[in-house]
């Protein structure tokens, strides 16, 4: 697979320009999301909340998490701890502050730290997700790894990502819009533009569908599922241990 990188002329590994690249647009990330998704981006977590849900964990780690908004929505559920876990600080800062105007502080904590080497103890929690961040992963199979070695025996995994629809013309006309499209929407409102030019070339150039549940299992996870969103632009896939 393809080591896509934020800045091309960088020196810097690929979990340090991400954790850069984050750090500078975490300020735009919210509203941009919102834009480049057309909001579609919300009812694709409150899905992988509904398929958390069903497990009824205690304990809930999100990895990757960003500003927070799948931490939040799944204070939604019955679990009683929620980790969010991100190596941006500039993205957990803005992520504590929305916390806090819900008043969930005492239910969500916000982890500084590194996907790929988690602080955590084996088998440590209920159900674990990931939305929009296993390909920001410097080694996937690493990510993965840790990840399963965190998560309980019996444990759901659940992750959104983006895909590419194989459909006409679904296909085409993603491809005009993340290669188009969504660079130029992220040169006007965000002040990183190579930002959002990586987040649509990593996505092209990710596994998806059989290829990840494939990979999943080479990891050691079973029962793996995984559901189109939207005619393809997003994937749930959902695993367990």
């Amino acid at each position: 697979m393809s080591k896509v990188k934020p800045y091309k002329n960088s020196d810097l590994g690929k979990k340090e320009q991400v954790t850069q690249m984050f750090d500078n647009i975490s300020g735009d990330y919210d509203g941009l999301n919102r834009v480049i998704s057309f909001g579609i981006d919300i009812k694709w977590r409150k899905r992988v909340v509904e398929i958390v849900k069903k497990s009824n964990p205690d304990t809930v780690l999100d990895i990757a998490t960003g500003t927070g908004d799948l931490a939040i929505n799944l204070a939604e559920t019955n679990a009683t701890k929620i980790v969010g876990l991100d190596i941006s600080s500039g993205m957990l800062e803005i992520g504590k502050q929305k916390i806090n105007k819900k008043s969930l502080e005492s239910k969500i904590e916000m982890v500084l730290g590194d996907s790929e080497n988690m602080p955590f103890e084996d088998d440590s929690f209920d159900a674990i997700t990931v939305a929009f961040g296993v390909r920001n992963f410097e080694t996937l199979e690493n990510g993965l790894k840790e990840i399963y070695r965190v998560l309980k025996p019996h444990g759901t995994f659940v992750i959104l990502e983006t895909s590419v629809p194989t459909k006409t013309p679904f296909k085409q006309g993603y491809k005009f819009y993340t290669k188009n499209i969504l660079p130029l929407i992220g040169k006007a409102f965000s002040k990183d533009r190579s930002a959002y030019k990586y987040l649509s070339d990593s996505a092209s150039v990710f596994p998806y569908g059989e290829a990840l549940n494939n990979i999943l299992r080479n990891i050691g996870f079973i029962n793996v599922e995984d559901f189109p969103q939207t005619f393809g632009v997003a994937t749930i896939y959902k695993s367990s241990k």
